[in-house]
């Protein structure tokens, strides 16, 4: 066995897409004679700043020898990578041998991709000590994708697919043609088992890219069959070529669990603790409202583009108990889902008088209150019921605002009292 690790050959804003030149690679080796056994779609830390947005890295399972697979990925790669993007840095590791027996410096490698960050040095440092077949492109940053890409198979334990169909090359850059009322039916089909595939609330169609590159939709769901079939019953342009990949997508596997004090910019946490700030409408229609545990504080956002999950994080108060998820950047905890954990659910209020039913005045400070029309007293704030828009449980972003990685509450697993918006 062999396996081939690719990354960073797209660009932002020039097309083209590492998904697309992973099957390409594919295809030469199985037109070498060689067979592909799997290819995996790996994001890796969203927060890292060189990336494009979904921040992918591909491995291709093989049965060709290390040299033949290097040699065939490089020609694809060569031919195929956007290198006058300045900021696309291709890189290509090619590791001999089953991914069942990677190293554990390796497989610690990949799992760091996701949840940390690496240097370009330590990953070529560590390929060359592997014994792997290496090589870097207009500064080669892609090989840190690339060897992380080598190591997931044995670094995650929780998989997903995702079946992309590709458009005709030519028509990179000119509108898909989809019929979006077939996406629709599909989704409806697919679902639960394909998850992702629309925005039913906001009328988006989630599986098909803004971007300019190949790609014409990506189904993602936890069958095989089920991403293909949903795949297959979209009306569209032609389809010039497809493939499946198995994917962490879906999974959470950026999230390390933490605690208040102790989070850093440019990693993603689950933690819990205490809402003490009323939750803020600032400019943009961006929501804030802080969380404390102990003596650590944080600021909790819930940004214009997470839509109606807004409303949740607006209906919080003071004193609620949450587990919030999300990437922390400038100190900010950007959000991606909560769990109510305890809910408050009195408040102190001006007490009634049990004559006429009206709301009492104050009798001076410290004095109590008083009844004037009746001369009824009570000596201060009575606790009274308070009518909740949320419940015990979890809410999440939409399908529209989620990012890759991120696990919907459709998959499960979750102590989750309520179901997520499809």
């Amino acid at each position: 066995m062999t396996v081939i690790g690719l990354d960073d050959t797209d660009s932002r804003t020039l097309g083209m897409c590492t998904t697309y030149l992973a099957t390409l690679v594919a295809e030469a080796i199985e037109q070498e004679g060689g067979t592909v056994e799997r290819l995996l779609l790996i994001r890796l830390n969203p927060a890292v700043e060189h990336k494009t947005r979904g921040n992918a890295a591909l491995a291709i399972h093989t049965d060709v020898p290390a040299g033949t697979a290097f040699d065939v990925a490089r020609a694809e790669l060569e031919r195929w990578a956007v290198v006058d993007d300045d900021r696309t840095s291709p890189g290509l590791v090619v590791a001999p041998g089953s991914p069942d027996t990677v190293s554990t410096a390796v497989e610690e490698f990949a799992r760091d991709a996701v949840r940390d960050f690496h240097d370009t040095d330590r990953a070529v440092e560590l390929a060359t000590e592997s014994g792997f077949l290496s090589q870097g492109w207009h500064g080669g940053r892609g090989r840190i994708g690339a060897l992380a890409a080598v190591g997931a198979w044995t670094a995650f334990d929780e998989w997903t697919y995702e079946h992309i169909s590709y458009r005709e090359f030519h028509r990179c850059g000119t509108s898909r043609e989809v019929d979006f009322d077939s996406v629709f039916d599909a989704a409806e089909a697919g679902y639960p088992n394909a998850w992702d595939t629309v925005d039913r609330v906001e009328g988006e169609a989630v599986c098909v890219p803004n971007a300019p590159g190949p790609i014409l939709h990506g189904i993602r769901g936890d069958d095989p069959e089920t991403v293909r079939s949903v795949a297959a019953d979209i009306v569209s342009e032609s389809i010039d070529r497809s493939a499946t990949f198995l994917t962490n997508q879906g999974t959470d596997a950026h999230l390390r669990d933490g605690s208040l004090s102790d989070l850093r910019d440019g990693r993603a946490y689950r933690v819990t603790g205490s809402v003490t700030s009323k939750p803020e409408t600032r400019t943009g229609g961006h929501v804030f409202f802080d969380l404390s545990e102990d003596d650590a504080t944080i600021t909790v956002a819930a940004f214009e583009p997470t839509k109606r999950f807004r409303d949740h994080v607006r209906s919080l108060r003071v004193g609620d108990r949450l587990t919030v998820c999300g990437e922390v950047t400038d100190g900010t905890l950007k959000l991606e889902k909560f769990a109510v954990r305890d809910l408050v659910r009195t408040e102190l209020a001006t007490p009634t008088c049990r004559d006429c039913g009206r709301t009492m005045k104050s009798a001076g400070r410290n004095q109590g209150y008083r009844c004037r029309d009746c001369g009824t007293d009570a000596p201060g704030k009575v606790e009274t019921p308070l009518d909740r828009a949320l419940e015990v449980g979890w809410y999440e972003v939409p399908p529209c605002a989620r990012r890759h990685i991120a696990k919907p509450l459709v998959r499960g697993g979750f102590d989750a009292s309520t179901h997520p918006e499809r």
